[in-house]
């Protein structure tokens, strides 16, 4: 007994659906393994030491979010290696000599600080900067942050500031284990977290017309 009409139509219905389900998975598939590729080559691309140029630019910018972030800063300008030293996305409230003494730095350094207060996330941060740097006619700056976060900030700073030098400072934070990261709940998640940050704001940069930077900080 030959199948019925309706039977042939449902078989044809049920096999392209089995198709359609089978390519779905498939490109599901291959967009999770370029992602988790692309995963593994960001944390492998993350500076393991800090940087031993020596490269003097006009100004030193350090990105708040750790301890060691200051103090690297505050190292850097005491060594002559920039004129000024701004720290972008401190509190309200807040002031110079309260980080000196933070970071056991002396009142000497207090003339040549500059703080910023409106920026609340990295791309704030680069508008934030990017507004101090063209006010005091800077060419070149040397950024501060840790090493799982540069790559935004890289991304992020470049696309305020098109015409400005950026020297990449990673600090590198001794609780983040980058050796064998899956093991660590606590940095997978940190570096799974960043990455997919970085992914957003790369995209973004690619799609979008710099942020508006006038006016003064």
């Amino acid at each position: 007994m030959s199948p019925t009409p309706s039977a042939v139509r449902l078989r044809l219905a049920v096999r392209r659906v089995r198709i359609a389900t089978r390519r779905t998975l498939a490109v599901l598939a291959a967009i999770v393994g370029v992602w988790l590729a692309g995963l593994f080559v960001f944390v492998a691309s993350l500076p393991r030491n800090p940087p031993a140029d020596g490269v003097t630019t006009d100004a030193i910018v350090v990105l708040t979010g750790g301890s060691e972030r200051l103090g690297v800063g505050f190292a850097l300008l005491r060594d002559g290696r920039a004129k000024k030293l701004f720290i972008s996305g401190v509190y309200r409230g807040v002031e110079v000599r309260e980080l000196l003494d933070r970071a056991r730095q002396g009142e000497d350094l207090e003339c040549c600080v500059v703080l910023g207060y409106e920026a609340d996330d990295t791309e704030g941060n680069a508008v934030e900067t990017a507004r101090w740097v063209r006010a005091e006619g800077y060419r070149s700056l040397r950024l501060v942050t840790a090493n799982y976060h540069m790559p935004r900030s890289l991304v992020e700073f470049r696309r305020a500031l098109p015409d400005v030098e950026v020297v990449p400072h990673p600090v590198v934070p001794p609780r983040v284990r980058l050796e064998r990261w899956w093991n660590w709940p606590g940095t997978a998640e940190l570096v799974v977290g960043e990455y997919n940050k970085f992914l957003l704001a790369y995209l973004r940069a690619t799609l979008t017309r710099p942020p508006a930077a006038g006016g003064g900080v």
